[in-house]
C-alpha cells in the first residue's frame, strides 16, 4: 500500500507541474441542506495518503453488510460519501460517512450516524468513469491542484465536502460528482 501512496504523491506533483489539471473544470452550485444516514469513521488525509486509510474498508463494509438496505426513509438509490468535521485542511483529521440521503430522521437505527450537509455554495467536479479506486482519488487530486492554484471557484471552507454516486452497481465502472464546500463571500 505504501507504493500506492507514493504513486499518488508522484501523480500529484506531475499533475500540478505539467498543467494537466487545467482541463479539470468545476461548476459552482447552490446546494440545499441534506440529511445523510450511514456508517461513520474518523480518519485524516495523511492517513489516507499513507495507504493505511479507513475509507476502502468502509466501502467494503457498506456493501458487504448491506447497510443501504438497513436505512429507512431513503430518498433514492444514490450513495453519498460525506467528509465533515475537518480539524484543519485536506491533510488533517476529518469524519467520513458513507450512506444515503433520507427524508425523515425519525427511524434511526443503532450503529448508524446522521450527518447534515449544510446548505451552501459548492464547486462540483465530475470524475472520469472507471474503477473507483482510481477515478475518485484522481478527481480529488485534480481538486487539490485547482485549490492550490486558486482555480476552484472560491476558497475551500473545509466544513463539508461530499461525493454523489448514482446507480452505483459496478465498482469497476463508476462516476461521481464531487462537491467541495466553498466559503461564503461576505457582501459589503
Amino acid at each position: 500500500m505504501r507504493i500506492h501512496s507514493a504513486i499518488l504523491l508522484v501523480l500529484t506533483v506531475l499533475l500540478t507541474t505539467v498543467g494537466f489539471t487545467q482541463t479539470a473544470k468545476t461548476r459552482i452550485v447552490r446546494q440545499d441542506q441534506l440529511s445523510i444516514v450511514g456508517i461513520e469513521q474518523r480518519t485524516s488525509g495523511e492517513k489516507e495518503m499513507s495507504g493505511e486509510g479507513v475509507i476502502p474498508g468502509m466501502w467494503q463494509r457498506f456493501y458487504g453488510e448491506g447497510i443501504i438496505d438497513k436505512i429507512p426513509n431513503r430518498v433514492d438509490q444514490s450513495v453519498y460519501a460525506l467528509y465533515t468535521d475537518f480539524a484543519s485542511d485536506r491533510m488533517g483529521a476529518y469524519t467520513v460517512v458513507i450512506g444515503v440521503k433520507v427524508k425523515d430522521q425519525s427511524q434511526m437505527r443503532d450503529g448508524l450516524a446522521l450527518k447534515t450537509i449544510p446548505a451552501g455554495t459548492y464547486a462540483v467536479l465530475t470524475s472520469d468513469k472507471g474503477p473507483a479506486p482510481t477515478v475518485i482519488p484522481d478527481a480529488w487530486l485534480k481538486i487539490a491542484a485547482l485549490e492550490d492554484k486558486d482555480q476552484l471557484g472560491g476558497k475551500r471552507a473545509y466544513k463539508c465536502d461530499f461525493e454523489v454516486y448514482e446507480h452505483m452497481t459496478d465498482p469497476q465502472n463508476v462516476q461521481a460528482d464531487l462537491y467541495v464546500g466553498l466559503k461564503e463571500e461576505v457582501k459589503k
